[in-house]
Parts: structure tokens; C-alpha cells; sequence
């Protein structure tokens, strides 16, 4: 942490501008930007969301990252090519700027309070994370303190050091985290809890298969996370950030690869181990007299200080806390970008031209973050905040986005109103936890009445679809 502190103090002479200062004044490599862009989506949010789906649905799990790997994929062939020549032309910065491109600034506004609310969310469920997992790890730490902690340091360099120290921070933190799991995490797991004649003797056949899952489990993760590839201000940012569209290009493929197989595999096979030390009784001291009575994502924190010696329990933890400060100051980031540029300068034209905007930008960031920490202590379940955070954007953002992108529609009006179909859906349902058809997730039918609503008024108002 200490370390991280260090590189937002070197940054922060460096930062000359708002350009420097949230798209490191676009002359990032494919590496650092691949590196970058896996930790930000993985980090560890799905690190300790991983761990609990090992813990609850076995290898299975796994699959929720493959969808990341579609999505990144799908966002390198798709859409890469034609924002990265309109961002450095336009010289863009963030996402809802290109609604402001496609209809005008009414939408561009609407579309930076979604993403800023969204990404609010996610600096939080990443926060959370950390705070559990130093909860769970350190004898006599309680979770309201572990929450400042993690969200004061993440803050901290975050504010000075902007997206240049964003992403040289994520790149140590990803190594540290690969070299962490590799060499510590899972060969000390799978020896103390007896190897594979343990894991084959204590766990359900199910747990160890690729197939035990359903196909709305599989629908719904795909509804979810493969969108947020197109309307994720996090990934925005990176290509913007980029030397190059061929760099950019290869960070996405370099980023679809370390999510699926790489860190799926390696999350849910630790979650597993944590569910074979519970059905050992391993946590009994803790209070956990079997994997029933528990949370799951305490499951691997909790194996991790079990099995660990003090030294090795040091690294692990630290590798840990590198994949949540990974994420959570990339969204951090993000919200701020999206309320300084989206909002603020919208509400406010002139203030673009202030001397000190770099500081009020960095102002912007701290408030944002002492926010996401009051955010974090309310809430219980990291994967469920941060879930929700994606579905919220994407059933808001993504059809207008495609129709513009793909199909030339650019009726502004029908814009605002799938936003604010799509968006308010996929809250209300999820809001009063509706029991809906299948098992569906709510996000499926707040992209569905956005896109319903979209074609609606674009009838209404004489417009023609053709394909680009």
C-alpha cells in the first residue's frame, strides 16, 4: 500500500492536464493497457465473487469469466476500430461523449449520471471486498475500520496520480496477484487440505464439473458482463489511453485471455479448496461449524489465514488487496470522469477553461471516494453490488448505443427515453426482488423494454432503420 502510495506521488507532478490526468495523455503500450484493463474487470470484486461461486457452484463457476472473454473479443473486432480514430480526432475522454456525438448534449448528460451512479457502485462493491477480506484475515480487525482503510489508500493515489498511476499501479497489482495465487494460494491449499483424494472423497460429484450449471445462469451472466464491454467508461478511457488502435487491439485480446482460462479457473479452484476445509470442519473454531452455516465469500479468506504462516499469510493477503485496489481505482476514476466531464462542464461550459480544473478534478475524485466508502458500509454482498452496478448501465446505455453506432439511429428523443426505460426497469425489479419467468435475471428485461421503447419512438417520429 505503501508502495502504491508512492507511484501517486510521483505521478503527480507529471499531471499537466485533465487529458494527462484521466487518459495519460494517450501514449499508453498494448501491455500496460492489457494488464490494466484484466485487473480493473476481474480484480476483486470477482477475485473474492469467485472465490464464493467455488465455494457454492464449483468449476462451474467459472464460466461467469468466459463471458468476459466473448466480450472482450467481441469489443476488439467490434468496436474498437471505430472509437478509437473518433476519440483521438475529438479527443475525447469519456464514454457519454459519444452520445454527445451521436444525438447531442441532453443525451451525453443523461448518459454520464448513469455511468457515474453505476461506477459509484462498483468503486463500492470493490471497496467492500477489501474490507471483508482484511475482516476475515486479520484477528481484531472489524470490518467498518478495514472499509477506511482500503478506501482511504485507494483514494489517496487515485487523487494524485490519475489514470497514468491507475495503470501502472493495476500492472504491479496483477503480477503480484498472479505470482501470489501461483505460487502460494493454490499449491499450500490443495496440500492442507489433503490433495485430490480429499477433494474427490468430501465434495459432491457436481461441484467437480464444467456442466452443473443452468442455462439462465448461463444467460444471464452473458446479458450481464459481455455488454459492459461496450459501455464500460473504465475500458472507454484505455482505448483512448492507447498509442495505437492495433495496441488497443491487442490489449483486449491479451485481457480476454488471463480472464478465461487464466483467473476463472484459478478464483473458483480456490473457492472449491475453501469448501472442502469447511465439510473438514476446518472453520470450526471460527465459529463455522460446517459450509452451510457461512458466508461463501468468506470461504477463501478465511482457508487463506487457516493454512497460511505468518510471512506466506502476508503475501497472499497482498495479493489480494492488489487485485480490489485494482478495480476500485479504475471506477473511481471512471464515476470521476463522468461527473467532471459529463456533468459538471455540461452544467457548467465555462469551467473547462479554469486554471485549476486539474485540481477540482482531483477534489472531485476524493469526494467521490469518501462517498463510495459510505456506500460500501451499507451494503453485505460484493458480488451482488457489483452485478447490480453492471445491470443498471447496461439496461440504460447499451441499446441507444448500438443503434447509433450500428444502425445510424440517432433520434435523440428516443435515446433518453430507452435510457430511462431500460435503467429505472432493471431497478424496480430488481428492487422488489420480482420472482420473474425462468429464472431470468432483471437486466434482460430492462434491455428489452429499452429496446422496445426505442423502436417505438423511433416510429413515432417517422425514422427508418438500415443497417450501416
Amino acid at each position: 500500500m505503501i508502495a502504491l502510495l508512492g507511484v501517486g506521488f510521483y505521478f503527480l507532478k507529471k499531471n499537466k492536464s485533465t487529458d494527462d490526468f484521466f487518459v495519460s495523455n494517450r501514449n499508453m503500450s498494448k501491455w500496460h493497457i492489457g494488464l490494466s484493463v484484466v485487473a480493473t474487470d476481474v480484480g476483486g470484486g470477482f477475485s473474492i465473487g469467485l472465490g464464493g461461486l467455488g465455494f457454492v457452484m464449483g468449476l462451474s463457476g467459472s464460466w461467469m469469466l468466459f463471458t468476459g472473454l466473448i466480450g472482450a473479443w467481441l469489443s476488439a473486432v467490434l468496436l474498437i476500430p471505430k472509437v478509437y480514430k473518433m476519440g483521438h480526432e475529438k479527443k475525447l475522454t469519456t464514454f457519454p461523449q459519444l452520445f454527445h456525438h451521436y444525438y447531442n448534449s441532453k443525451v451525453a448528460l443523461l448518459a454520464g449520471i448513469i455511468s457515474a451512479i453505476g461506477y459509484l457502485g462498483f468503486t463500492s462493491s470493490q471497496i467492500l471486498a477489501g474490507a471483508k477480506l482484511a475482516a476475515a484475515s486479520f484477528v481484531g480487525l472489524d470490518i467498518q475500520t478495514a472499509l477506511l482503510v482500503m478506501g482511504l489508500v485507494t483514494i489517496i493515489y487515485t487523487v494524485l496520480g490519475g489514470m497514468t498511476a491507475v495503470i501502472y499501479t493495476d500492472t504491479i497489482q496483477w503480477i503480484v496477484l498472479m505470482l501470489g495465487l501461483i505460487l502460494v494460494g493454490i499449491p499450500i491449499s490443495y496440500h492442507a487440505i489433503g490433495g485430490w483424494e480429499a477433494i474427490h472423497t468430501t465434495l459432491k460429484p457436481e461441484l467437480l464439473s464444467l456442466s452443473s450449471i443452468k442455462w439462465n445462469t448461463l444467460v444471464n451472466w452473458a446479458v450481464t458482463i459481455i455488454p459492459i464491454w461496450f459501455v464500460g467508461m473504465t475500458l472507454y478511457q484505455r482505448i483512448y489511453a492507447s498509442r495505437s488502435e492495433s495496441d488497443a487491439k491487442k490489449a483486449w485480446f491479451i485481457a480476454g485471455l488471463f480472464e478465461w482460462p487464466v483467473m476463472a479457473f484459478m478464483g473458483v479452484v480456490l473457492g472449491l479448496f475453501s469448501r472442502v476445509a469447511a465439510e473438514q470442519g476446518m472453520f470450526s473454531g471460527m465459529g463455522f461449524a460446517d459450509a452451510q452455516s457461512m458466508d461463501p465469500e468468506l470461504g477463501l479468506p478465511l482457508l487463506l489465514r487457516h493454512i497460511l504462516p505468518i510471512g506466506l499469510m502476508g503475501v497472499m493477503i497482498s495479493a489480494y488487496f492488489s487485485a480490489i485496489l485494482s478495480t476500485a481505482d479504475s471506477c473511481l476514476m471512471a464515476a470521476s470522469g463522468n461527473m467532471l466531464t459529463d456533468i459538471l462542464l455540461k452544467v457548467l461550459p465555462g469551467f473547462q477553461d479554469h486554471p485549476r480544473i486539474l485540481r477540482y478534478a482531483q477534489l472531485l475524485t476524493l469526494l467521490l471516494g469518501i462517498f463510495a466508502i459510505l456506500l460500501a458500509a451499507s451494503m453485505e454482498n460484493v458480488l451482488q453490488l457489483m452485478l447490480r452496478s453492471y445491470a443498471f448501465m447496461v439496461s440504460g446505455l447499451l441499446v441507444p448505443l448500438i443503434a447509433a453506432m450500428f444502425f445510424k439511429q440517432t433520434n435523440w428523443k428516443a435515446a433518453i427515453a430507452s435510457m430511462l426505460s431500460g435503467g429505472t426497469t432493471t431497478i424496480f425489479l430488481m428492487s422488489i426482488e420480482a420472482n420473474l419467468p425462468f429464472g431470468l435475471d432483471a437486466n434482460i428485461f430492462g434491455i428489452s423494454i429499452s429496446l422496445l421503447t426505442f423502436i417505438s419512438f423511433s416510429f413515432l417520429t417517422t425514422n427508418k432503420y438500415k443497417i450501416a
